[in-house]
């Protein structure tokens, strides 16, 4: 174990079946079931673990009475803590037998899960291992450890650091950290190894990837099923980069007509190459669609009729005629032929590697997408693709509501939303109770007036938090109202970010928190270390060169700035360094934030007020948490519970499942006209749990 503190378990076994936020998740459920003495009794297992989502609509209370029963347990005596984790796993272990055993691991994870025995795919590891040799190979730093051996433990012992994990959220998607705030020395510290691993978790929430169950202390400690997890959805954020329309506009040939198109923005970058990979084998004569990257593609065929057509002039004509394994065998030399890297080996494509097949593809269309160049097409996509400020806000919201651990995964925020469905998912998220879901139609909705329904639900909540919504009705949601959409979703953000401090805030008393008191709780803590920087509203002029947030982040954290990096601000090349320092600097220290470097150079008002109170959340919860329980300095973020639910009562991270109902200081005026285009959201943005988490830490702003 690390030194970092944590919930510690005297068998060693038994804590290595659990990250720290799963502990911490289970051991507030424990404690909830405590009585007047303090005690937990046998008898009050049944009723406690059959809630737990993991055991949800599997057992009832007298299946699990049964099976503590056959352990020995007596229900009149006193239980401790490590014998209901062992009776938690003993159970587990018999879901996994009843649900026929688990499947092949799958590393590209929207939510990390935990089963009773660990896996990883060593051809995964071997991919992975390969496309880490081939693009950190001449990194500075890296490259004296690298090239990595798939044989050996060695990509788990070099991500400990996070030197690693950090470097490849770059080359997913370059610029996302800025490399001076990496502690890049040989030997780190405690202290600097949790740094690196918040900055990485938080900027790998900042391009996309969701984890649930994974935070610092199980990277320092190396452990492979959720560092392969998270390293396989950056790899994965990397390759499906490209398949979209604004960066390949191309893909508009994929759709017969106009009103296809929205259907193609909203699917996922997966299905999306799905699409073109059978738009191709429609023109090669392959009659069986391909659904999904696995049992349909196990024969070999659908690759064979790909390539055929996409590289003709490396056609082995002895490829369709060969059995399974040596037709394998040949689709991969193909692709060698093409210079594709090859992603998996003729034994993952027999075997059906979903994520490995989804890599191999997705580099053969990155390498040959054989689409049109028609400038007709093509000029008709670019017209359907947002300017930048709309982009970004999208974006931006898009990644804060995947954050907040919903059902429903979000694509493109203007066509999911439109059902209403997810809109009421974040409502209930920021203000439980809210939503009356007996009145709600879960999608696919056929019916468009459900989709009405669902959204005038939506409007009707958010005029009971007093947001301002004049004229509007849920009809202009399901039409997809771009502005409406933005300015409804900038409110709701703010009110759960106001409300979540609040709740944090002790000596508020329940009085309202308002953009007045972020802003002067900023001065005062600036002020307080004797600077005389000031901001006088949250779109002052003079933020742009980012000298005051730094100031700002340096008053609540003297050790995470270093000043020699620090530029006057005085041109727009030194204002972009301190910006992007800005960010990385914040999410070093603990800020779950979505705002850009641009944001801060450009002096977005919102963004700036989001980033403000990430850093006000962080550091009061340092304050509290000095006076409450935790026993190390960095082990203070909020939880995401073992059955997927935010665990206010462990973290007061949690709360943002606690708001009240409020808003009464809302900025943002919205009407279905919007004649005052001033009153529209402007949020842009960029694109995981507890114990030592990358919210761990705690801030909530808008990365």
């Amino acid at each position: 174990m690390s030194s970092y503190g944590g919930v510690i378990i005297s068998d060693q076994w038994l804590q290595s079946q659990f990250t720290q936020v799963e502990l911490r998740s289970l051991i507030s459920k424990f404690n909830s079931v405590k009585n007047q003495n303090g005690k937990v009794m046998a008898e009050d297992l049944p009723p406690l673990m059959v809630k737990l989502k993991a055991f949800r609509d599997m057992y009832s209370e007298e299946d699990i009475r049964g099976t503590l029963s056959g352990l020995g347990s007596n229900f009149s005596d006193e239980i401790d803590f490590e014998s209901f984790l062992k009776a938690y796993l003993n159970l587990q272990g018999q879901t996994t037998a009843k649900l026929g055993g688990s499947k092949n691991s799958s590393s590209f994870l929207k939510a990390t899960t935990t089963t009773l025995l660990h896996t990883i795919s060593e051809s995964e590891k071997a991919s992975y291992v390969a496309h880490i040799n081939s693009y950190l190979g001449d990194d500075p730093f890296l490259k004296q450890y690298l090239p990595l051996d798939p044989a050996t433990n060695d990509l788990f012992n070099l991500a400990k650091d996070g030197v690693l994990l950090c470097k490849l959220i770059n080359v997913a998607v370059p610029g996302t950290i800025d490399e001076r705030a990496i502690n890049t020395k040989r030997v780190l510290n405690p202290w600097e190894r949790n740094e690196n691993h918040t900055l990485c978790l938080n900027s790998a929430k900042a391009i996309g990837c969701t984890v649930v169950n994974i935070g610092t202390q199980d990277l320092i400690e190396g452990r492979p099923h959720l560092v392969l997890g998270l390293i396989s959805q950056i790899i994965k954020i990397q390759l499906l980069a490209d398949l979209n329309l604004k960066k390949t506009p191309q893909l508009v040939e994929l759709v017969e007509d106009s009103n296809d198109v929205e259907e193609l923005l909203s699917l996922p970058p997966e299905k999306v190459l799905l699409k073109w990979m059978n738009f191709h084998l429609q023109k090669a004569g392959y009659k069986k669609p391909v659904s999904n990257f696995s049992s349909d593609v196990k024969d070999g065929e659908a690759y064979a009729y790909l390539l055929n057509v996409l590289a003709p002039e490396y056609c082995n004509p002895a490829t369709l005629d060969a059995k399974p394994n040596e037709r394998a065998k040949l689709v991969l030399d193909h692709a060698e032929r093409m210079n594709c890297k090859r992603y998996l080996s003729p034994k993952d494509i027999l075997e059906g590697s979903s994520n490995l097949n989804l890599a191999f593809v997705a580099q053969i269309f990155h390498e040959r997408n054989g689409l049109t160049t028609d400038s007709k097409k093509i000029s008709f996509a670019e017209m359907m693709t947002d300017d930048v400020q709309t982009s970004r806000e999208e974006r931006c919201f898009r990644l804060w509501i995947n954050s907040l651990g919903i059902a429903t995964y979000v694509n493109n925020v203007f066509e999911d939303v439109r059902n209403g469905w997810i809109l009421l998912e974040v409502l209930d998220k920021v203000s439980p109770g809210s939503v009356k879901w007996k009145q709600a139609s879960k999608p696919p909705i056929k019916m468009p007036f459900r989709k009405v329904e669902n959204c005038n639900q939506v409007v009707k909540i958010g005029k009971q938090l007093k947001f301002s919504l004049v004229n509007v009705a849920g009809n202009d949601i399901v039409q997809g109202n771009k502005k409406l959409i933005l300015a409804f979703l900038w409110q709701l953000m703010r009110f759960n970010i106001l409300q979540l401090l609040r709740n944090l805030r002790s000596h508020s008393q329940g009085k309202e928190m308002t953009d007045a008191d972020i802003l002067n709780w900023a001065n005062n803590k600036v002020k307080s270390t004797g600077r005389t920087s000031r901001m006088e509203s949250f779109k002052d002029k003079s933020l742009s060169n980012g000298i005051f947030f730094l100031e700002l982040l340096s008053a609540v954290e003297p050790r995470v700035v270093n000043w020699n990096l620090v530029t006057k601000g005085e041109s727009a090349e030194e204002k972009k360094l301190n910006a992007t320092y800005i960010v990385s600097v914040a999410r070093k220290l603990g800020c779950s934030i979505f705002l850009l470097p641009e944001d801060i150079m450009e002096v977005n008002q919102k963004m700036l007020l989001t980033l403000t109170a990430s850093i006000m959340f962080w550091s009061l919860q340092q304050a509290v948490d000095d006076t409450e329980r935790l026993p190390s300095p960095v082990d203070v973020s909020p939880a995401t519970s073992i059955n997927g639910e935010d665990e206010s009562s462990s973290s007061l991270g949690g709360e943002i499942s606690n708001l009240s109902i409020d808003d009464t200081a809302s900025d943002t005026t919205v009407t279905s006209q919007f004649e005052n285009e001033g009153s529209t959201a402007s949020t842009p943005s960029t694109p995981v749990g507890d114990g030592i988490r990358a919210e761990e830490k705690g801030c909530i702003a808008v990365q």
